[in-house]
């Protein structure tokens, strides 16, 4: 009778990997100390990414890796870190110790500074605004434009009022400002685009601004701008406080 063959080998199973070795905690990137510093420039990195209606404590916490609880120890709520996010936005603002040229260069050049520094980051030109001035750097701003404008011969009631009026020119023209940016405008798309659309304006509807066109449009952003700070200037020297 024949040898029948042997039947094959059945093949081992696989092998069990090996079973993963628990991680300390320890083996991990440590997080970066909590601070109120790290809080105001991670709500910063939210307002450039995602914009102001973004901005909540809950982001801010997941940010930075930790509980929104946990921020309530360097920060009062929402408005105080808005505020401290304007503030840190501000120290870029120069002293007026630092500025060069006659009286009103310099007052310009300092108006100008508050723009871009409320502008440099979207919706903080609406904070300042919103708001009375509270901060370190936002004080120090206030309190260097008050010498300036004592340096100018003005009495201390009408310093007090322009330095009012002077300061919400310049964050409402940082809010403008930013909303370009924000947009990814330049000058020459905005000033085309308000071109186009004053000339399709029926004239029979709106015969004034129709017939004002080329002046409505005439002028660059700068030249504006240089003449409302020019007509806030003289309008202020020539207009103490509590005169008709």
């Amino acid at each position: 009778m024949p040898t029948l063959p042997k039947p094959p080998a059945p093949e081992p199973p696989p092998a069990e990997p090996p079973a993963a070795e628990p991680r300390s905690r320890r083996d991990r990137p440590a997080k970066a100390p909590l601070s109120r510093a790290a809080i105001v420039q991670a709500g910063l990195a939210i307002l450039d990414r995602s914009g102001i209606v973004e901005l909540t404590m809950r982001r801010v916490a997941q940010e930075l890796d930790t509980g929104a609880a946990s921020l309530y120890v360097y920060v009062k709520n929402r408005d105080d870190l808005l505020l401290a996010m304007l503030d840190e936005a501000m120290g870029s603002v120069p002293r007026t110790a630092h500025l060069a040229g006659t009286w009103r260069e310099r007052v310009e050049a300092l108006i100008e500074a508050i723009v871009h520094a409320t502008a440099s980051h979207e919706g903080l030109a609406l904070v300042a605004l919103g708001t009375i001035p509270r901060t370190d750097k936002v004080l120090l701003i206030f309190n260097d434009l008050i010498g300036l404008l004592r340096e100018g011969g003005l009495d201390d009631r009408t310093i007090s009022w322009s330095t009012d009026l002077l300061y919400m020119h310049a964050t409402a023209a940082g809010a403008e400002l930013a909303s370009y940016i924000a947009r990814s405008s330049n000058e020459h798309d905005v000033v085309s685009e308000a071109s186009e659309f004053f000339a399709a304006l029926p004239a029979e509807r709106y015969p004034l601004i129709a017939g004002m066109h080329d002046e409505i449009m005439a002028g660059s952003g700068d030249e504006r701008d240089a003449w409302k700070l020019r007509v806030l200037l003289n309008g202020i020297l020539a207009t103490p406080a509590g005169r008709p």
